[in-house]
Order: structure tokens, then C-alpha cells, then sequence
């Protein structure tokens, strides 16, 4: 590889096309991420640790493709979200909590990865326990947008979609609970695949909002995401909520095209959407209806309570999953006078802001007297809005529509804004609640920065987004261009 930032090596397909040619090493392809890491990594802090071992995974890799061992994503360098277990490195969720926390085993995709031949990068930096817009509820600091490094890359997946956009690695896996993969997707340029709820095993990750979180990859091309896919897909019996399904070639399915698919749009998406969004959005549904997509509006009516409803679910699930960490099993401990108030000093010096706001809110929303008000309300609204997307996919094959109403805002304009901070997400949060899957593109740039398209297909549908995805950058060339990464080399901040 002649230079640090070398384009003809930046996707999964063309690194596995050199490395089966011979024409490159998974050596030389690791160390290139490894340079672009140090080059890049202190502006833009995409990663919370990077893996010592690297450079020795990629050397039996090679091995490996010497002696003829099988393997498709053999010598491919990949990150990794740190909310998943990675096997001797630390597992922080971004969190003082688990600052020093080393896990034993590899979360499932970690392993299925492994055992495809994909050599781990590292860990990417995440909003505290992925709960965040913007990976500035990182209790190690915020990642910041390689197009502007003024500006946020989204969240919670800010940190694998940094590192993918800024080159730092081909591809990364990052989780969704509520558009956590496909913001962040959107925001910095990269396509980012949340997969229907149970497509890829939970075990191994560590909890949000257990009955909304999944994971999926996330890279510059559908095709890559293909890829990763398969690799990571499939029941797995240490998750009781994993399908029992037959994983499909996710990649044979890229072909075909779009000619003849119906997709629709939401009218509600179309709703406090910014007028430069709108536009590239549009642009980009024209390219599709040229290409033989039949497009027509429809309406959601339940996608407007999809918001509120989320901000109660997610936070009693939360309220739940973190009353482990309470000084006396793992994680950070605090001592006290007495059990109580270790346990309260713990969790006050372990969790950061945001955490501890949801926390609450979960915790009012499942008391004594507020149950029924609010989390039986919100599990209702829950129903609502996937019978909304079943009567949708009675008549569309898919949905298309924004990612996200605005590109990337500056670092700190939404910290003392909860609410505006929450409608970051208010195009991805209803596809967490459906359990349904989604896939975002990117689309075009308004001022600079990217603008993502986002499809929303029916449970089990990841081939079919990911080959309207597919088509679409076949036809365009929003996925091939890059932020400039020599100046990030040079970039101080203000």
C-alpha cells in the first residue's frame, strides 16, 4: 500500500478480492489501519483501545490463506462497538462502571467473526451504555465527524462509524436501539444495516433496552454490510430471543435490481425534515423510481407517538438492566458506612449524566401508581405502531425516507437540550419498537456534510434492503467519496 489513505483498499469486497489475488497481505492491509489509527485517532477519537494483538491475528490469517483454510471474511480488519464482549479486552460501554472491566469470552458475532477470519481492530468509543445521539455521553470524551471535526458523528454507534468513514478500518459493528447504527451511519457518510430483532444474537452484549437492542454492521457499501451479515446472522442457543431461521446468501441476493419493487413513503417523515435534507432525500427516491421502483406516500399514523413511547419503554428496560451494577459483583465500587450508601456512591461516581436521567425516568415510569399510566400506555403505542407497519408492508415491499431531519450538529449544541437531542432520532426510533429492519445510504451532502436515505423492510427482510441499497450505489457515487484525511492530520481544535 503506497499511501497511508489508500481508497483501492477501503471496503471489505476489494480487500477480500486483493487478499484471495495475493496482490496484498492481511498484514499490510492491518498495519495500513493501524498507521491511519495513529494519524488519525487524536482528533477524531474514534476508539477507546485498539487491539495489541492485531498485527498477530493478521499474520495467521495469512497462514491460514497459505494453507488453503476457509474463511470469507478471512484477513478483513474489523472493529468492534465497545458494548460488545471481546475476549481480553475491555468491555467499558463508554462507562466509569466498567472502566476495568475484561471479559472471558467473546459476545456471539464477536466469535462468529473470529471464526470467519476477520481480525479485530478494537474497541470503538459509544454514548455511556448506548444511550446518546451523539457519543458525547462518553465518559472517556467525544468522537468527533471526520466531513467536520467541529461537529458530532451521531450515536451511539459514533465511534465504529467514525472509524469506518475516516478509513481507520473497513468495517465495524455497531448496535441499534433506537437508529443508534443508522444515524451515526447517516450523519458521517457510511451504510449501517439494523437487522430485524433476533436476525443476530444479543448474547454477549451488554444491555440497554433488552427487547429493542440489536446488532449489525456498519461500512461504506450495502454489499459489504451483506457480507458481514451472513457472517453474523443466525439462531444462537445462548439467546433464548435469537430466530430460528435459515440465513440467506445475503450477497447472491444483491442482485436483481429495484425495477418492479413498490416503495412507499411515510407522510409523517416528511414532517419538520430540513429543506437541504428534502432535497438530496427526493433526489435520491427519483434515482430509484428511473430505475423501475414504483413509489407512492402512505401514512403512519402511530409514528407520531413512536417518540414518547420509546422514551418510556427504553428507559424502564434501562432502569432495569443497570440495577446490577451496584458495587457488590463487578464493575466499579465505591466503599461506604453501610451497604446503601456504597451502593448510592457507586452508582453516583460510575454513571455519567444521561444514564442516571434515564435511570430515573425508567424508574418512575415502572412505580407503584405509574405503571399502567405510562409503561402499559407506551407498550400499547408499541403494538399501534407495528400494526401500522404491518398494514404499510401489506402494500409496499419497503419504506424509504430520511435518516435523520438535519445533518450533524456542532459538538455541545444539544448537551443542555435533552428533548432536541432526543429527535435525532425521530425517523429510526418506530423500526426499534416494530422489531422490523432498516438500512441507511448515504445519499447525497447538504454544506459538506452527508445526508443518509434510510429503507424500512418488513421482519427478515435484510436481503431485499440491502439489494435496494446495493442498486442504488451502483447508480450513484455518494458511498465512494471520503472526508479529506490528510487535512484531518493537520486539523486542531478550536
Amino acid at each position: 500500500m503506497s499511501t497511508l489513505f489508500n481508497h483501492s483498499f477501503d471496503t471489505v469486497t476489494d480487500i477480500l478480492d486483493a487478499l484471495e489475488a495475493g496482490s496484498v497481505s492481511s498484514v499490510e492491509i492491518t498495519k495500513a489501519c493501524l498507521d491511519a489509527i495513529a494519524a488519525l485517532d487524536s482528533t477524531l477519537h474514534g476508539y477507546l483501545d485498539v487491539n495489541g494483538r492485531a498485527l498477530q491475528e493478521a499474520q495467521q490469517a495469512d497462514e491460514r490463506r497459505r494453507g488453503g483454510e476457509p474463511g470469507s471474511l478471512l484477513g478483513v480488519p474489523i472493529a468492534i462497538k465497545d458494548i460488545l464482549c471481546v475476549r481480553g479486552m475491555r468491555t467499558t460501554c463508554g462507562s466509569r462502571m466498567l472502566e476495568q472491566f475484561v471479559p472471558p469470552y467473546d459476545a456471539t458475532v464477536v466469535s462468529r467473526l473470529r471464526q470467519a477470519g476477520a481480525v479485530i481492530l478494537g474497541k470503538t468509543n459509544l454514548d455511556e451504555f448506548a444511550m446518546g445521539s451523539s457519543t458525547e455521553n462518553s465518559a472517556f470524551g467525544p468522537s468527533r465527524n471526520p466531513w467536520d471535526p467541529q461537529r458530532v458523528p451521531g450515536g451511539s454507534s459514533g465511534g465504529s462509524a467514525v472509524v469506518v468513514a475516516a478509513c481507520e478500518a473497513p468495517a465495524a459493528l455497531g448496535t441499534d436501539t433506537g437508529g443508534s447504527i443508522r444515524q451515526p451511519a447517516s450523519l458521517c457518510g457510511i451504510t449501517g444495516l439494523k437487522p430485524t430483532y433476533g436476525r443476530v444474537s444479543r448474547s454477549g452484549l451488554v444491555a440497554f433496552a433488552s427487547s429493542l437492542d440489536q446488532a449489525g454492521p456498519m461500512a461504506h457499501t450495502a454489499q459489504d454490510c451483506a457480507r458481514l451479515l451472513g457472517v453474523m446472522a443466525g439462531r444462537d442457543e445462548a439467546d433464548s430471543t435469537s430466530l430460528d431461521a435459515p440465513v440467506p446468501d445475503y450477497v447472491a441476493a444483491l442482485k436483481g435490481g429495484v425495477r418492479g419493487l413498490r416503495l412507499g413513503i411515510p407522510s409523517e417523515f416528511l414532517d419538520g425534515l430540513d429543506s437541504a435534507v428534502r432535497t438530496c432525500v427526493e433526489s435520491a427516491i427519483k434515482t430509484l423510481c428511473e430505475l423501475g421502483a414504483e413509489v407512492r406516500e402512505l401514512s403512519l399514523p402511530a409514528l407520531k407517538a413512536a417518540l414518547p413511547a420509546y422514551y418510556v419503554i427504553a428507559p424502564a428496560e434501562a432502569s432495569s438492566n443497570l440495577a446490577r451494577y451496584d458495587g457488590t459483583r463487578y464493575g466499579l465500587r465505591v466503599d461506604g458506612p453501610d451497604v446503601i450508601r456504597m451502593f448510592k456512591e457507586t452508582r453516583h461516581a460510575g454513571f455519567g449524566p444521561e444514564v442516571k436521567r434515564r435511570v430515573l425516568i425508567g424508574t418512575y415510569a415502572l412505580s407503584a401508581g405509574y405503571y399502567d399510566a405510562y409503561y402499559v400506555k407506551a407498550q400499547k403505542v408499541r403494538t399501534l405502531v407495528r400494526r401500522d407497519f404491518d398494514r404499510a408492508f401489506a402494500e409496499v415491499d419497503a419504506l424509504v425516507g430520511p435518516a435523520t431531519p438535519q445533518t450533524a450538529f456542532r459538538i455541545g449544541e444539544k448537551t443542555d437540550d435533552p428533548l432536541s437531542m432526543y429527535l435525532s432520532d425521530v425517523y429510526t426510533i418506530a423500526v426499534n419498537l416494530a422489531g422490523v429492519c432498516g438500512l441507511v445510504v448515504p445519499c447525497g451532502f447538504s454544506g459538506g456534510l452527508p445526508v443518509g436515505l434510510q429503507f424500512i423492510g418488513p421482519p427478515l427482510a435484510e436481503d431485499r434492503l440491502l439489494r435496494i441499497g446495493h442498486t442504488f450505489q451502483q447508480h450513484t457515487p455518494y458511498h465512494q467519496q471520503r472526508p479529506d484525511l490528510e487535512a484531518l492530520t493537520r486539523w486542531q481544535a478550536v
